[in-house]
């Protein structure tokens, strides 16, 4: 007998379950939405041109009609040149004092710190470092989650996110804010995956299916509750505040957030899975065999006979290797391609703030067809089918474009 085996008897999805998962653990997915992405709008880049006043205030659409030069952008849209500006002796010449923004966006760190034209490319590189970052803390934060237990892990990322969130608005240039950017950046996917495997690990495997969609139905409805705030508040000081310190909240659920009663079997802490399987059982109205320590900690035994397993033994038979790299490709294609559409989406043109909102909000109805699909086709079949409908969109929108 496993916890498999024994979930059923103390409720797969039961009140218990449900309250941990909607009222914590859904609530916790909304940290990873909002650091993943936030970083698009504090280093928005206005439109802006070069300041040709000699009192160092702009003077009106008349000088920047005779000081600053027109061109054509790829798409055919005609605007003011960004970088240069129609010297009466040189002709056209790069900026020499400075720029002007739009202030139809209070302030950026681009506006800030003036990371236009020769030094546009250190809000990309900020961004590069930031994902380089994640995917650093996702392989460490690991080794915490598997060590430590799921619960204290959470709480790590968490603290250490909300740290360098809180400290980003109080970065006095560029380089201290991207230094600070990269520690939250270290959290992100890990604080995303921890939730879902606590998640996951408190149902039984018939309910697996409902709590990943409920998981990435909360992930999605944090993108669409990023774009609302940013939307709202346009200082990006503000802005990084506003989109960190409502999770030291989450910080109060912590006698309240169970440990994995699967994790704490694994290391042989028995009367601590007990008793989070005991309390679970009252909960959900069921009873919990009496026997069933005994027989999992004699199971136990036998398993420790056998030997471990680590990420070598997925490449030892043609067949697993085979699945692992298919896997693997395909949770590489799904991410590039979700995490690039999510930061363009901005960028499509017209209301940046709705172009962002449509791409959180536009994931929701899908979750209607990924429900029953799942159990129905399976996964893989699901899989395909989602794959082949993405790629002929994007397919479809590149030769719209063109």
């Amino acid at each position: 007998m496993d916890l498999d085996e024994i979930l059923p008897e103390v409720g797969e999805y039961g009140a218990y379950q449900k309250l941990v998962i909607w009222l914590i653990l859904v609530p916790a997915v909304f940290p990873c939405g909002f650091h993943a992405y936030n970083q698009i709008f504090l280093a928005n880049v206005p439109d802006h041109w070069c300041n040709v006043s000699q009192s160092g205030e702009f003077q009106g659409d008349i000088t920047k009609n005779f000081s600053i030069p027109v061109e054509v952008k790829v798409n055919g849209q005609v605007r003011y040149s960004q970088c240069l500006y129609i010297d009466n002796q040189s002709g056209r010449t790069p900026c020499q004092n400075g720029w002007i923004y739009d202030d139809t966006i209070t302030n950026s760190v681009v506006s800030e710190w003036d990371l236009v034209c020769d030094k546009d490319f250190l809000v990309t590189l900020a961004l590069v470092l930031f994902g380089t970052s994640g995917l650093i803390g996702n392989s460490f934060f690991g080794y915490i989650q598997d060590g430590m237990g799921r619960k204290p892990a959470y709480f790590i990322y968490l603290l250490i996110q909300c740290i360098f969130g809180i400290a980003t608005a109080f970065a006095k240039s560029y380089t201290i804010w991207t230094i600070f950017r990269v520690g939250v950046g270290f959290t992100i996917p890990a604080i995303l995956g921890t939730p879902y495997v606590l998640a996951i690990e408190l149902v039984g495997p018939s309910e697996r299916t409902v709590v990943t969609i409920l998981i990435n139905i909360a992930y999605s409805l944090s993108l669409v509750s990023l774009s609302i705030i940013v939307w709202a508040i346009r200082d990006w000081r503000w802005m990084a505040l506003t989109t960190t310190l409502p999770f030291l909240l989450l910080f109060l659920s912590w006698p309240l957030l169970p440990e994995s009663p699967r994790w704490l079997l694994s290391q042989e802490r028995y009367e601590e899975a007990e008793k989070i399987l005991l309390q679970m059982a009252r909960i959900n109205g069921k009873n919990v065999p009496t026997d069933f320590l005994s027989k999992y900690k004699l199971k136990k035994v036998d398993q420790l006979k056998n030997r471990n397993y680590g990420v070598r033994d997925l490449f030892r038979s043609k067949n697993l290797r085979w699945k692992t790299i298919i896997i693997t490709f395909l949770w590489f294609a799904n991410t590039s391609v979700y995490v690039g559409l999510s930061y363009y989406a901005p960028s499509l043109g017209g209301d940046e703030f709705l172009n962002f909102f449509l791409a959180g909000a536009v994931e929701l109805p899908t979750y209607l067809f990924l429900w029953p699909s799942m159990d129905r086709l399976g996964r893989r079949w699901t899989l395909c089918i989602s794959m082949i409908i993405g790629g002929t969109s994007c397919l479809a929108t590149f030769l719209v474009q063109n």
